[in-house]
């Protein structure tokens, strides 16, 4: 074991520590390992107008899959065991981040899905490891998700957790900002595929800051090399992006049978549409100069491309896979 690894092991564990035993992630039945890996940070760099440079370390899509008996639910207890045989590294990962964050005396950046699913275990540990260093970060729709697809998530439904999950972030979910060395970072929450007009009313509060904006939201923004790869990888039945254009989606493949009544939000076609508010609030991004860079997560896989004359999208990969970005920015 090298020094690296033994010192973010060493982290993980004191993070973890003073957790009930209860609380430690479940162990997942037997299977196959995952692949295990060195964490890899690939290097950018952004060109936003700073009056120093800096660097930053983005992550995303972690998915802590945790169960703790101060739930008292069962059904959490063996959503944790089946959740984390999907993502048995995430948190390892996490920690070599906040190792590599503090050795470069950089920012921690973090684009949503954190954890996998609400529970007091999940939050008590994504807070902790918000506590560990210097970050700003947004909301994913699994951190408002209770057992992970059972029901329609919307406004109402975020609801329901959002007090508890804006406890564990470092800053509010829905809307955020910080500035760091003159550029403003603007959190923005779009778990759910739209944007709101109150939302559009605080971001033009921000550009009339003057100052240079990184936007960061959880589900990318349309693009169309990446509509375009999206199709593909789900075999063209939907994009997993905000701001498609509604004649793209009508051309969407249909379930292959109906959705029972009252099941209809299960249809990607309707849980991805594009209203008239989301539509005006990127129409708005796109068009503001100050917007030097947007940086997304929720593919769990990386992507870049231009998204307004002044500003390219970077889709950091997933966190569980033991990828992230190390971003210079000048």
């Amino acid at each position: 074991m090298t020094r690296r690894t033994f010192i973010a092991a060493g982290l993980g564990m004191a993070l973890a520590a003073g957790m009930p035993a209860q609380a430690a992630q479940v162990p997942p039945r037997k299977r196959k390992l995952a692949a295990f890996k060195p964490l890899a940070l690939r290097r950018i760099a952004i060109e936003a107008g700073a009056s120093a440079p800096f660097r930053a370390i983005h992550l995303s899509d972690t998915h802590i899959a945790r169960a703790d008996v101060s739930d008292r639910d069962p059904r959490k207890t063996a959503l944790a065991a089946e959740r984390s045989r999907h993502f048995p590294f995430g948190e390892h990962y996490l920690a070599e981040a906040v190792f590599a964050a503090r050795r470069d005396k950089a920012l921690l950046l973090h684009t949503g899905d954190m954890v996998d699913f609400v529970s007091n275990a999940n939050l008590a540990i994504a807070e902790r490891y918000f506590g560990s260093g210097d970050w700003f970060a947004c909301a994913g729709n699994h951190e408002f998700s209770k057992y992970v697809g059972e029901a329609r998530e919307d406004a109402a439904y975020k609801a329901d957790s959002m007090d508890r999950v804006s406890s564990a972030l470092p800053c509010d979910p829905s809307f955020a900002s910080r500035v760091v060395e003159d550029v403003n970072f603007v959190a923005v929450d779009d778990v759910y595929y739209n944007f709101t007009a109150e939302q559009l009313d605080k971001m033009e509060k921000e550009v009339a800051k003057g100052l240079p904006i990184v936007f960061m939201c959880h589900v990318p923004l349309f693009t169309p090399k990446l509509y375009d790869a999206q199709m593909r990888a789900t075999k063209g039945t939907c994009a997993y992006l905000a701001g498609v254009p509604d004649g793209k989606i009508a051309t969407w493949r249909a379930p292959a049978k109906p959705f029972a009544k009252g099941e209809e939000w299960r249809d990607r076609r309707v849980q991805q549409r594009t209203d008239a508010a989301t539509a005006e609030f990127i129409a708005y991004l796109k068009a503001q100069p100050l917007v030097k860079a947007v940086l997304a997560g929720h593919l769990h896989s990386f992507w870049q491309e231009r998204f307004s004359p002044t500003a390219v999208q970077h889709v950091c990969p997933a966190t569980y896979k033991g990828e992230g970005l190390a971003i210079d920015f000048a």
